[in-house]
């Protein structure tokens, strides 16, 4: 079965190459309930700010990057080492006659965790079988998925490390010994019975590998992280995406997008989609360097990627807390928001990009954050990042002389 009419399994329903994130045509999840609605980060996909640079998918999104995803590792722009690694696992297991080892994918949402374990299944020719973490809440559930995998197919879990902690530990069983024991009964009178599974590869993505215990972690013998993509990558990522859409697109228009993506290739996609609507309506149809700045300024994407949120964080933080140290809680009051969505949303691109420090007393905007906001920072915030906070300042003061009072003062006077 080749990689372009490869059938894609969603919870043992064959979708004729459609992905679904863990979902049946009918919008359930593994067990009959309604599937979990949580986007990558664990939160509820439709709580998320409404933000054209926000690293979550969309629901009405998540058809239009099916179109995108690249089919073949050599299609799959950036992660170079990671390609090559994984090219060498695929294709050892392929000249040997057996599955490949498990493989965990990690990284910051939007990067390509998903289209990556499409592309595996690919190169092997094999089935693909999605679901997610939060849609399997018990070990039966879980049970019914592998007891159908037909031989070297490839089940991909995304947001692993939110699996049911039952659910985790008949994993180990199956990862290692291609085996689960099914528990009939209940009480002194319960017994197992040992069910024999076909061997298969599971590829496992988490935007948290640090949430996913030890035992599960050393079961998969290839782990990738995929990093944030440069722009010169983003930019490949937005030519090859506007001539999928048949977008009209000038080189300098693609590296205006490129450059205020926050090295994310879903919101690179987002950003083409949206000045691209623009072109249509206000300008030519031609998506060029001015009509590219233009739609962004509209969307108020600025030329470091940072939107209306992150503009307002740093914006509360210098002016009305003087700089910080601020809380979280206090922060998100300030701008509005839930201290989750300024967590996962704003805060990571802030701090990769040396406009926010998190210290142990809180938040802290850094010299560059003083800059962009056009503001001169104050003295201390040049030492932000300089070292580890102190509770108390021993440093020796010229101007200082000591006092006694006179009730403890020596005998004789001072």
């Amino acid at each position: 079965m080749s990689g372009d009419d490869q059938a894609v399994a969603v919870d043992g329903q064959v979708l004729d190459g459609q992905v679904l994130d863990g979902r049946d045509a009918d919008g359930r999840g593994t067990d009959g309930r309604a599937a979990d609605s949580r986007g990558t980060d664990g939160r509820d996909a439709d709580a998320g700010p409404d933000s054209v640079v926000s690293p979550l998918a969309e629901a009405d999104e998540r058809a239009i990057e099916g179109a995108l995803r690249p089919k073949r590792l050599d299609e799959f722009v950036g992660q170079a080492r990671v390609r090559e690694q994984l090219s060498l696992v695929l294709r050892g297991a392929q000249q040997r006659g057996r599955v490949p080892d498990h493989v965990l994918l990690s990284g910051p949402p939007g990067i390509g965790k998903t289209t990556m374990a499409m592309i595996i299944a690919a190169e092997l020719g094999s089935p693909l079988r999605i679901t997610s973490g939060p849609a399997i809440e018990r070990a039966g559930d879980l049970a019914a998925v592998l007891s159908t995998l037909s031989e070297g197919e490839v089940l991909f879990i995304d947001e692993i490390h939110r699996l049911a902690r039952p659910a985790e530990e008949l994993l180990y069983l199956a990862m290692e010994d291609f085996r689960v024991d099914v528990v009939v009964g209940k009480g002194p009178g319960a017994t197992a019975i040992p069910l024999e599974i076909s061997p298969f590869t599971l590829v496992g993505a988490t935007t948290r590998a640090g949430l996913l215990p030890a035992p599960l972690r050393d079961r998969f013998g290839f782990t990738a992280y995929l990093d944030f993509y440069e722009p010169a990558e983003l930019e490949v990522i937005v030519r090859r995406s506007a001539g999928l859409l048949g977008v009209p697109l000038h080189a300098d228009g693609g590296a205006e997008i490129a450059r205020r993506s926050r090295g994310t290739p879903r919101i690179a996609n987002r950003l083409l989609r949206r000045v691209r609507d623009y072109a249509e309506v206000r300008a030519d149809g031609v998506v060029s360097k001015p009509t590219a700045r233009a739609a962004l300024e509209l969307y108020e994407v600025d030329e470091e990627g940072l939107d209306r949120l992150d503009r307002g964080v740093l914006d509360a933080l210098a002016r009305r807390f003087g700089g910080g140290p601020v809380g979280l809680s206090t922060l998100a009051v300030a701008v509005g928001e839930e201290p989750e969505t300024v967590e996962v949303v704003a805060e990571p691109f802030l701090v990769r990009a040396g406009l926010l420090a998190r210290t142990p007393r809180g938040r802290v905007a850094t010299p560059a954050a003083w800059a962009h906001l056009g503001l001169a920072p104050p003295a201390r915030a040049a030492d932000v990042g300089g070292g580890e906070p102190v509770l108390f300042d021993l440093t020796p003061r010229d101007d200082f002389e000591p006092t006694l009072r006179a009730d403890h003062a020596p005998p004789g006077g001072v």
